[in-house]
């Protein structure tokens, strides 16, 4: 989908002139652990929905960026991620309910095991955790291989092991035969207060291949007309769409108190601020972005795979994190727009990486095949990439001096998840983050600055502190 068009759709879905609906359904979808299928039934589940004309609101539990992506491709509408360690349980009520306005039905896509999240005695950072906050009506996805009735003993422990949960009914998924569905059916009437809504048989024809870092992206493999309709047919023949529907409680568009949105940046204009986005730099959370365009920012599209050069007229420049290591070669012969950019961020205007944009800012970056790459080399570093993952967490960032994201002190969430480290490090560059992991241990030193560029491996969720964005937008337009 062309920039152009996510921005007209993006606009149209953040319209406060016209509500279609006061009320709305809700629902999300589970699972009883990673793999089991959770997001190609929501997708289908989504694709669904849309076919019989409704508009579809998607959401994703987690630090995510994969899953919105096809979320997006399937609903025409930005996926918002909810999570219970980077925001306040108000911040995720009212994200619901902001990105939910006229819209017919909202569509929860879980996280890992729906128990599961960043503790073993209770659900903190849960689906479930997520549910119950927001009331929201829970779908289970079971997968059905090599199980018979086992799947009802395993439905049922499901079902009772947290009482509070609003658990609603279960999908059985990947069903081998007509009779491997009929021996489910037939354990499950020992347990008939589980209503089952159908059995899904099993079609590797409509799974997302896979990668490091998870799903491959939406940017690059595209869920076209074809494979939307195949999805949503799967779901039409195999589960029952009316019951669930009928079945869904319906919220009230009210915001909680405690989160306000909106504000006066008190300028008469917008500041311009450059933002790759590309199959290379595409993991950006949707609220981030929001946030800035509230905070008076211009975000202006570039892509740093294809552009000669820089926007014209940016202040201020944003590389998010994504997969730059596997276009090191089209990047590197980008000679013109890497030295523009040095030159940017070496002259004292802003600019904050993250993750696979941090790494683009290093001297170069090293692929799997051991091939070596030149970059923007603002970072007088190496990214290496490696085979097994190096940093997995959600982290608490308190920052150690002024920066382009606010003064001494600031506070924001994120977390971290790369396959690639850094080496050969020319001098000893200023850290400005005081790190930590979900336990309060340090997590070593991050935050690297050099002149008004800051770069990081964390992907900071900035609605866990919303000033960030204000003071990243004022920064620029004092310094760019």
């Amino acid at each position: 989908m062309q920039d152009a068009e996510l921005k007209n759709k993006s606009a149209a879905q953040e319209s406060n002139v016209v509500i279609k609906n006061e009320k709305i359904s809700t629902l999300c979808i589970a699972g009883t652990h990673s793999g089991c299928g959770k997001t190609t039934v929501s997708l289908g589940i989504m694709a669904a929905l849309v076919k019989r004309g409704l508009v579809v609101q998607p959401f994703k539990v987690g630090p995510d960026f994969i899953d919105p992506g096809h979320h997006r491709r399937i609903t025409g509408r930005d996926s918002h991620n909810l999570d219970g360690w980077m925001m306040s349980r108000d911040y995720n009520r009212d994200l619901l309910t902001r990105y939910s306005r006229g819209v017919d039905v909202a569509v929860v896509e879980g996280v890992m095991g729906i128990f599961d999240g960043f503790s073993g005695s209770d659900g903190s950072g849960s689906t479930a955790q997520m549910a119950k906050w927001l009331d929201l009506p829970v779908i289970l996805v079971i997968d059905a291989r090599s199980m018979a009735r086992s799947a009802a003993a395993l439905a049922l422990g499901f079902s009772r092991f947290d009482p509070d949960l609003p658990l609603k009914s279960i999908i059985f998924n990947r069903v081998g035969s007509e009779a491997h569905a009929e021996m489910i059916a037939d354990a499950m009437s020992s347990v008939p207060d589980i209503p089952v809504l159908g059995y899904l048989p099993r079609d590797k024809g409509l799974e997302i291949p896979s990668r490091h870092l998870g799903l491959v992206t939406d940017e690059d493999f595209s869920t076209d007309e074809s494979r939307i309709a195949k999805l949503g047919l799967w779901i039409e023949k195999n589960i029952d769409l009316d019951y669930l529907m009928g079945s869904l409680p319906e919220i009230g568009n009210q915001r909680s108190v405690g989160v306000r949105f909106g504000g006066n940046t008190g300028r008469d204009h917008k500041i311009k601020i450059g933002i790759a986005r590309d199959e290379a730099f595409c993991f950006y959370y949707p609220e981030n972005l929001r946030l800035l365009e509230e905070a008076g920012a211009e975000l202006i599209p570039f892509s740093p795979l294809r552009a000669r050069h820089l926007p014209d007229g940016i202040k201020g420049i944003i590389l998010g994190g994504g997969y730059p290591e596997l276009h090191c070669e089209m990047l590197s012969q980008s000679r013109e727009l890497l030295a523009e950019i040095r030159e940017f961020g070496l002259n004292g205007r802003p600019i904050y990486a993250e993750c696979g944009g941090f790494m683009f800012l290093a001297r170069e970056i090293q692929d799997l095949n051991g091939q070596v790459f030149p970059m923007v080399g603002i970072f007088p570093m190496k990214a290496k990439m490696e085979k097994r993952l190096k940093a997995l967490g959600y982290r608490k960032v308190v920052t150690i001096k002024d920066s382009i994201l606010g003064p001494e002190g600031t506070k924001i969430r994120g977390h971290e998840f790369h396959y690639s480290r850094i080496r050969g490090m020319e001098t000893d560059l200023e850290c400005i983050y005081l790190m930590t992991d979900r336990k309060a241990a340090s997590s070593g030193e991050e935050g690297f600055v050099q002149n008004r560029v800051l770069g990081s491996y964390v992907h900071l969720h900035w609605g866990s502190n919303p000033e960030v964005a204000k003071h990243f937008v004022n920064y620029c337009h004092q310094n760019g």
